[in-house]
């Protein structure tokens, strides 16, 4: 994901809905969206709770994980990191 990627996260009972944006400014449709659990988020971002749930900016390249059993998690692309 970009450095200015959006990430959507809807609370459900038991699983989220996580919609990617790629540009969180840009009026385009959303790049994937996927059920789950974000589990983690191992990358600069800022976190901002929305009234179905919450939002992850992303302020650095980064890769969603699947980590399997519908986790999700959040990782700074190596080498793509400021020093």
């Amino acid at each position: 994901m970009p450095p200015h990627a959006h990430v959507v996260v809807y609370d459900r009972r038991e699983r989220e809905l996580l919609t990617i944006y790629d540009c969180g400014a840009a009026q385009k449709p959303p790049s994937a969206q996927l059920l789950g659990n974000l589990v983690r988020v191992d990358a600069d971002h800022e976190r901002s709770p929305s009234p179905t749930g919450y939002v992850v900016s992303m302020r650095e390249p980064s890769t969603l994980v699947d980590q399997g059993d519908g986790h999700w998690v959040i990782r700074a692309r190596s080498g793509d990191r400021d020093p």
